[in-house]
């Protein structure tokens, strides 16, 4: 293809700058966890190689010294492609093995771009395609992500949503199905059905790193493994388990993890999920901490930052509202994730570049602000008390439990009057002389109504 002028203070080589040059599309590159990735597949595909006799001792700790480096980021500047690409991500893969080639020049005191001792696609690249090394960074980055970064965050949430839960147990508020008055309910039980939501992410998180433990290494050009060793992509797994703690293991069918993405489109309707309890939670909290005067009030968030450049004293619930804009960006990406998967075409999906970044990207946004979320938001949260007995005491709702007393009928002329009158349905309850005084407290106990099987647990 002729002569390509590459920057002389740069590891990669020609098929790495064409790249650049051909490519100027989004200004995105590969994150951390994706560089990462590749450096661990080039470390562990070259220990594989020689213990199948394949590369000599020599080569393999040059090789593995400079995999290293790409490993804990020190040469991450050397990646410099655009996220969309060739869709196989073949000019990444190519750029690791220029830069690892070259590294190894160096730490031999050879010239840079002299292939030597170490050739790009000979050594680095040895037993391996594009075609499988590009998905198999994915998996091993996403399953390295979600395990270290996004498990802990939602471990973090959680405790802390359980600790609200305990400590708000002894409140009690109104409940509201369709936005409206409903029966009381414990800010307690609110709170551990938010705890559980996040307890099922963790979940959902683990079927997201199962779903990408299976590795296409091996398969190569099109899944028959053609020019690499038999046992070398399950060498390769012995390495890389050991190394990240995930399980990962040789694809049972190559021809599938090579032509499909079903796993990564698994991956990340997990984590779309994940931003579903998310949103729900943060809209929420913003909805119970509406006013401080004249919105429901129930709970107060942390002040952290000014709400108003006009009106003084104002403070906005920011952090569920950062939350919720991740949500929707991770919808989004799911998205884009999704439609790139179903591009598998025959023996190859052509949209892998762009699946990686978006998954990534959710894993990465998600964890940083359920993070946030608990250190900012939650953990700050304290309860009205006055308000909640205010509104509970106020509500119409209240005459549910009086319906299996006095039938549904009459329950409901004391609501109706009640909503009429302003007056509370205790106050219309006493004038009427419904029920002698000790039966209509014990019937109009809010705290009686939050347990199973109490006077208020009635369906609707």
């Amino acid at each position: 293809m002729g002569i390509m002028e590459v920057p002389s203070d740069a590891l990669y080589g020609a098929t790495t700058q064409r790249a650049v040059l051909n490519f100027p599309v989004s200004g995105y590159r590969f994150g951390r966890p994706f560089i990462r990735a590749l450096g661990l597949i080039k470390w562990a595909a070259a220990q594989a190689n020689r213990d199948l006799g394949r590369l000599d001792e020599e080569r393999t700790r040059l090789i593995v010294q400079a995999a290293e480096e790409v490993v804990v980021g020190t040469l991450d500047g050397h990646f410099p492609i655009d996220i969309f690409q060739t869709g196989s991500g073949t000019s990444t893969n190519m750029n690791a093995n220029e830069v690892i080639a070259n590294r190894v020049s160096q730490l031999a005191g050879k010239p840079i771009g002299s292939k030597d001792p170490v050739h790009p696609n000979d050594h680095v690249n040895m037993g391996q395609s594009s075609n499988d090394v590009i998905p198999s960074a994915i998996h091993i980055a996403v399953g390295e992500s979600i395990r270290n970064d996004l498990m802990t965050a939602l471990e973090h949430l959680q405790h802390g949503l359980e600790a609200k839960t305990q400590e708000f147990w002894d409140v009690i508020k109104i409940g509201r199905t369709h936005l409206m008055d409903a029966t009381p309910v414990r800010l307690g039980q609110e709170f551990s059905g938010y705890a559980k939501q996040i307890e099922h992410g963790r979940l959902r998180a683990g079927n997201a790193i199962a779903a990408v433990e299976e590795l296409a290494l091996g398969g190569t050009a099109v899944g028959t493994g053609l020019n690499s060793h038999p046992e070398f992509s399950g060498r390769v797994m012995g390495y890389l388990w050991n190394r990240t703690g995930v399980a990962f293991r040789e694809a049972r069918n190559h021809f599938e993890a090579q032509a499909a993405k079903d796993g990564l489109v698994e991956a990340s309707g997990e984590l779309r999920t994940i931003a579903v309890s998310l949103f729900k939670i943060a809209n929420d909290i913003r909805w119970l901490s509406s006013g401080p005067r004249c919105g429901i009030g129930e709970i107060q968030l942390p002040a952290i930052q000014p709400g108003s450049s006009i009106m003084p004293g104002k403070v906005n619930p920011v952090i569920c509202e950062s939350v919720m804009q991740v949500s929707a960006q991770v919808f989004g990406n799911d998205t884009a994730v999704c439609w790139a998967g179903a591009n598998g075409n025959l023996e190859l999906n052509v949209m892998m570049p762009v699946m990686a970044y978006n998954i990534l990207e959710s894993i990465r946004l998600l964890a940083n602000v359920v993070r946030a979320l608990q250190d900012k938001c939650v953990s700050g949260i304290t309860a009205n008390r006055k308000r909640c007995n205010e509104l509970v005491e106020y509500s119409m709702a209240m005459v549910t439990s009086l319906a299996p007393i006095i039938g549904y009928d009459r329950a409901a002329e004391i609501a109706k009057e009640s909503a009429k009158t302003g007056k509370t349905v205790r106050e219309i309850c006493q004038e009427k002389r419904v029920l002698p005084e000790a039966d209509l407290k014990r019937a109009l106990d809010p705290v009686e109504m939050t347990k199973p099987g109490g006077d208020g647990s009635v369906g609707g």
